[in-house]
């Protein structure tokens, strides 16, 4: 395993040959798989969960809701939602999960939704 010395990683749950490079922050009850690649500036929150052989690259957010399965590659800038309607302030939002299936693809800047 690799970890960036400026990444902020407080989850104890990183599989073996995972590299996290710069400025990634991984919140302390996130799972992330084995040979794993978390590319700069991401951001992992902490009901995800990461497959083994995923590659997410610059620039993207993970939200509580997400689990990418194994084999997945989420492209710079791809952006993920967990709340249909967010409002600010909003003290018991509706969070929706989102499945990203084993081997799928996702695209740079491409805005991924929940399931309703």
């Amino acid at each position: 395993m690799y970890i960036h010395p400026s990444s902020d990683i407080q989850s104890k749950h990183i599989g073996e040959g995972t590299r996290i490079w710069q400025y990634v922050v991984v919140l302390p009850a996130a799972v992330i798989g084995r040979d794993c690649n978390i590319c700069s500036h991401c951001f992992i929150e902490n009901k995800v969960i990461v497959g083994d052989r995923v590659t997410v690259k610059c620039g993207v957010q993970l939200w509580d809701g997400v689990t990418l399965e194994d084999d997945v590659f989420v492209g710079s800038n791809a952006t993920f939602t967990n709340d249909l309607e967010p409002r600010s302030r909003n003290t018991s939002p509706n969070l929706l999960k989102t499945l990203v299936m084993k081997g799928a693809s996702i695209g740079a800047n491409a805005t991924i939704l929940p399931a309703s």
